[in-house]
């Protein structure tokens, strides 16, 4: 694709969907994430039906299985997305996981919900970081590519505020597993879409322009070795790291805090977790309508110590400050993932993206990893005092990483301005 910034502001962002390549892939992912808003929801109330005041515990395990998944297989999926077709990469994950949502409809018992739960998100590793290593195949470099993430991110997160609502409403008449048929239909959509693209979506060749060879073990290793070697990916896959405690905190715990501490129903969860989406898609928008104006690893600072201190006072809180502060909280969370997204673009070959994206969504769901289970296990021993200890530890990590890494991030990502 040639290069090109093109015009800024919020007209642009928009804008970026008169590449009609990109455009379709678009639509297909906003099927696809419209189908996870449900899921989410879902899951979330399945673990309530299992386990009632103790569903963090629950939603902690099933979560745990969700990252699990994504962190052994997406460097698989990023070194098959440099090797094979795209196209039926994607739709392949997305008719399979219909299949799973259809099965989980109908469990019955816990460790069903933990088992189905590491199959979908299996799935999804495949699909996701082929999805994110196409995007920059299919925009140009720079402006283009840098609002096309933006409105991906922002359409992600407003689906998060429609997503929840809008569960928890068709919860209330049709029933909890109802949603996973809802979204079940939304992945043969965005199948279709996937389908409807003509033009080649995958990574022809390698360096200097050499055939595709076979698979080597090596090629597993890329992804991590560029991007820990790289001072500005390190700093900020450090920072998501700080992201991911405190979000942890709000995604197993926040169901428990509203209809346990609060005494509220499944509208008024929806509500909240629609208020951290609204934050998060007012960020991404920002992101993309302001362009380079900051620095990407000042923004990623930032939005790592604004998800981690809203999520410090959360205990103490009401309905309405409880929703102000994630807001607050889904801002940090853009802040943090979209920034990089695009350095990841800008700083790997195309060639390699594949690669160094399903890296990058493996680590960065590492941490995740670890954050689901503590998270779980100190809501249900300390229901009252678990967001105080959250918050801190995120931001104990937080300002370890800055006195640690920043310096070098810095001095990297103005050697690479200059």
């Amino acid at each position: 694709m040639p290069r090109s910034e093109g015009a800024g502001g919020l007209g642009a962002t928009f804008g970026v969907l008169r590449n009609r390549v990109f455009a379709r892939l678009y639509l297909a992912q906003t099927a696809h994430l419209l189908g996870d808003a449900l899921v989410w929801v879902a899951v979330a109330l399945l673990a309530f039906e299992f386990a009632g005041a103790r569903a963090a515990s629950v939603l902690g395990i099933a979560l745990t299985m969700r990252v699990a998944a994504f962190v052994l297989l997406a460097p698989l999926a990023g070194v098959l997305a440099d090797r094979m077709s795209r196209k039926t990469l994607m739709v392949g994950a997305l008719l399979a996981r219909m299949v799973v949502l259809l099965l989980l409809a109908g469990v019955s018992e816990v460790w069903q919900l933990y088992g189905l739960m590491f199959v979908l998100n299996a799935l999804g590793a495949f699909f996701t970081p082929t999805y994110q290593a196409t995007i920059p195949a299919v925009t140009a470099v720079g402006g283009e590519y840098r609002r096309a993430v933006s409105l991906s991110g922002a359409t992600f997160e407003l689906l998060g505020v429609l997503g929840p609502g809008m569960a928890g409403a068709l919860a209330l008449f049709i029933g909890g597993r109802s949603l996973f048929w809802i979204a079940g239909a939304t992945l043969v959509i965005a199948a279709l879409l996937i389908l409807s693209v003509r033009a080649r979506l995958d990574a022809e060749v390698d360096a200097g322009g050499a055939p595709r060879r076979s698979l080597a073990p090596s090629d597993l290793a890329i992804g991590t070795v560029r991007l820990w070697r790289d001072p500005i990916t390190r700093f900020g896959l450090s920072l998501e790291l700080v992201a991911s405690v405190a979000g942890a905190w709000i995604l197993v715990n926040t169901v428990v805090l509203v209809k346990v501490g609060l005494e509220l129903q499944d509208v008024h969860f929806g509500a909240v977790m629609a208020a951290f989406g609204a934050g998060a898609t007012l960020a991404a928008l920002a992101f993309g309508a302001l362009g380079d104006r900051m620095p990407r690893t000042t923004t990623i600072a930032l939005g790592a110590l604004a998800i981690s201190a809203a999520v410090l006072p959360a205990n103490a809180a009401g309905l309405l400050p409880l929703a102000a502060l994630w807001l607050l909280a889904g801002a940090g969370t853009n802040w943090v993932n979209l920034p990089m997204l695009t350095i990841v673009a800008d700083r790997t070959p195309p060639h390699l993206q594949g690669r160094v994206y399903g890296a990058r969504f493996a680590w960065s769901h590492l941490w995740w990893l670890g954050a689901y289970p503590l998270a779980g296990w100190l809501g249900s021993l300390l229901p009252e005092q678990s967001f105080w200890l959250g918050g801190a530890l995120a931001l104990a990590l937080l300002a370890g990483v800055w006195l640690t890494m920043a310096p070098a991030a810095r001095r990297a990502e103005a050697e690479a301005e200059a």
